[in-house]
């Protein structure tokens, strides 16, 4: 079958088992297995693979060498990690290695299942996160305009803030990727030529955001379109336009983001904003 697709599963865990078998109705799959992560070279220099699971019961930093390894032998491949602990440092080596995407345990297997039925869905490989600056408390990057690439580098920033309580991180998460997919449609229109810059700042104090799109920027004296314009009695008015104009549903992003963040600023171009997430208030 042509569209037949290869996972390499290393190690052994039910949840993955079970959610593999959840894909197989959508996805062909041809699944091969190895005792563990040391054996996936072993693996690739027999045949070569659409997607590499990698073992669960490994750290971040001993995948880097592994994710340098299958890079090698096998340049087309997705690579998602999973491991069982992780620090800062070594979520953004793993992204400098190219891993398509990178989960921390206790997994969320639906946000897993989501990640491996993007990575198979695409037909081609080309990571889309470029790395500008990798300092874990001053990440920039050069982001395509790709809804994948969104996907995958919000996984990789959730990462950055496991200290913070789950819903706090979720929110933020939240928050950023409205902001993102915002500047990619409006500011880079989905074009994977356009890059977003992102910069993501962390003190003792402050979490911050700045996004900034490759568009000539809007004005919030003239958002129809947006939620955000909307008067108080008419909370959704912004929906006719969209309709009339022949535009998708919603239209809420800004409106979504500012209320699950402390403060977000534009810059008077309006291609450029600011995400702020006060941390320690006690």
């Amino acid at each position: 079958m042509n569209n037949l697709k290869s996972i390499l599963v290393a190690g052994h865990n039910l949840e993955i088992d079970r959610l593999l078998a959840t894909l197989t109705p959508s996805f062909p799959l041809r699944i091969a297995r190895v005792a563990d992560n040391p054996e996936i070279p072993l693996c690739l220099c027999k045949e070569l693979f659409d997607l590499i699971l990698t073992d669960v019961h490994t750290i971040g930093a001993a995948d880097l060498e592994l994710l340098r390894k299958i890079h090698e032998m096998a340049p087309e491949a997705k690579v998602i990690v999973l491991a069982s602990e992780s620090s800062p440092e070594d979520v953004v080596r793993v992204l400098r290695e190219h891993a398509f995407s990178f989960f921390l345990s206790p997994f969320d297997w639906a946000a897993v299942s989501d990640m491996i039925s993007q990575a198979l869905s695409l037909p081609g490989w080309s990571d889309g996160i470029e790395v500008l600056s990798s300092k874990p408390d001053w990440l920039a990057l050069q982001v395509q305009c790709k809804r994948v690439a969104a996907d995958r580098l919000v996984q990789y920033l959730r990462l950055m803030k496991m200290d913070l309580p789950l819903e706090e991180r979720e929110n933020i998460a939240l928050a950023f990727r409205e902001m993102l997919l915002n500047a990619m449609e409006h500011g880079g229109k989905f074009d994977p030529r356009q890059r977003v810059r992102v910069e993501y700042v962390r003190t003792s104090r402050v979490l911050m955001y700045r996004l900034e799109d490759p568009g000539e920027g809007f004005s919030f004296h003239h958002l129809p379109h947006a939620a955000i314009s909307n008067p108080p009695d008419s909370p959704v008015s912004h929906m006719e336009y969209r309709e009339q104009a022949g535009m998708r549903g919603g239209g809420f992003g800004i409106l979504f983001a500012r209320n699950l963040v402390d403060e977000l600023i534009f810059s008077e171009k309006g291609n450029k904003v600011l995400l702020f997430k006060y941390l320690n208030r006690e």
